[in-house]
């Protein structure tokens, strides 16, 4: 059984509140010794991790990986290569692919297509409505025996408060969390981006901050009573933090999540430079806001109100990304920038410190998909040996040639950015490691 250790680092395990430097040493698939001190000299190999972060393989539980439908833009076998490359374990794929996740038999296609080509662990979120079409819920309770981690219809909002209020019992009773895409489409239709001055100068049809938010409010109102552990998802609009914040402080089981770009760039962001530019790398669903939705998001954060950090990976061929801005799709990869740009958003101003930026990224989405239960997102002895190793004060540069995914589609390109994961351990096995 080969025998692994990683020396000297700053070991952080937010699920039980353990942080000092120390060494960890795997045997097989398990972290078989965590101290101080221990004997090296038996290893196959040796991660020297002095002045680095030793974490939980970090935890994505809303990523976008095309697989079955889109393989142009992402595949299983890319999207976790990327994954690895950023410093990401376990990924949680939404159903919005073609077919939907929504029968057990495609729950268990994905599970089959990253045994057998992915990097790292991936499991299955199942559709919510049967087809994602809104109209009549899917087996949820078959799709939980299946392995679905989670119920979502994303990329579309269930609109039918009749069936919201069905598919979160169903939910409820299989034991998973409901994760929303909150957008009421009747309020977006023809929007491109955020209803402001930018899409005003640059002539552009405006999407509303309430088009999240009523969504966000009438869920947890619907729900009050059924009690479904409930998910807002990438989180852009000052006021769905104060709706969540609310839900929270009366006892509701509603958490939510933030997204790199939502913490960093503004509607500015597709205007370009010069102020009159059509960025489609910066359309995303939902839009960029203003600063202070930024200001507020972040305020979400630091007091508890948001606890799960979450790329919505969304890859798209140059070719869609390259349309007329109306016409292009939304969204942005995220996998292998995330960690860097959170800590831009979030250690660097001092909105939080790394060991909860950290829980994060591992126990808390854990928590939300149930993953905790398999000892995933913690850096326990005869725990998998899911760890990454981050250093916190490496400089480097968004790179198009760097960038490990199918797809390109970042307006982050050419940006500089502070700390990175230098090795990537799933399952026992380097996936990935910088030197």
């Amino acid at each position: 059984m080969a025998r692994l250790f990683i020396q000297g680092g700053r070991v952080i395990d937010p699920a039980s509140g353990f942080d000092q430097v120390a060494d960890v040493v795997i045997r097989g698939d398990r972290i078989a010794e965590i101290g101080t001190g221990l004997e090296r000299a038996a290893s196959d190999r040796v991660i020297e991790a002095e002045g680095r972060l030793v974490v939980p393989g970090l935890i994505d539980p809303h990523v976008h990986l095309r697989e079955p439908g889109g393989e142009h833009k992402e595949t299983i076998e890319s999207g976790t290569r990327a994954a690895v490359s950023g410093g990401f374990t376990t990924l949680c794929c939404m159903p919005n692919t073609t077919p939907a996740l929504d029968t057990p038999e495609m729950i268990t296609f994905i599970e089959g297509r990253a045994r057998s080509t992915g990097h790292c662990r991936v499991y299955a979120v199942g559709a919510g409505t049967k087809g994602r079409r809104g109209d009549e819920p899917s087996e949820i309770s078959l799709l939980a025996r299946a392995g679905a981690v989670g119920i979502s219809d994303d990329g579309d909002a269930i609109e039918s408060a009749g069936v919201m209020s069905r598919v979160l019992r169903l939910t409820r009773h299989a034991g998973l969390t409901f994760m929303q895409h909150c957008q009421d489409s009747s309020l977006t239709a023809g929007a491109s981006m955020h209803a402001g001055d930018v899409a005003v100068r640059l002539g552009l049809s405006g999407w509303p901050r309430v088009a999240e938010e009523v969504i966000v409010e009438r869920d947890i109102r619907l729900n009050a009573a059924i009690g479904c552990a409930y998910h807002v998802q990438h989180l852009s609009s000052a006021g769905s933090v104060e709706i969540v914040r609310r839900a929270r402080a009366a006892g509701q089981p509603v958490t939510a999540e933030a997204s790199p770009h939502h913490l960093l760039l503004t509607h500015e962001a597709v205007a370009g430079p010069d102020g009159f530019g059509y960025d489609t790398n910066a359309k995303m669903n939902p839009p960029l806001r203003e600063l202070s939705d930024i200001v507020a998001i972040k305020g979400g954060i630091a007091d508890g109100t948001i606890t799960v950090l979450a790329t919505d990976h969304a890859p798209h061929s140059a070719e869609e990304k390259a349309r007329p801005f109306e016409e292009a799709p939304f969204g942005i990869i995220g996998l292998e920038t995330a960690l860097a740009l959170y800590a831009e958003a979030l250690i660097k101003p001092g909105v939080i410190d790394w060991p909860r930026m950290i829980a994060m990224m591992t126990i808390e989405p854990a928590r939300l998909c149930g993953l905790d239960r398999l000892g995933l997102g913690a850096i326990a002895v005869g725990g998998p040996a899911d760890v990454t190793v981050i250093d916190t004060e490496v400089e480097w540069a968004v790179r198009l040639e760097d960038l490990a995914g199918k797809s390109r589609n970042t307006p982050f390109l050419g940006r500089r950015l502070k700390g990175r994961s230098v090795a990537t351990i799933a399952g026992g096995h380097v996936r990935h490691e910088r030197r």
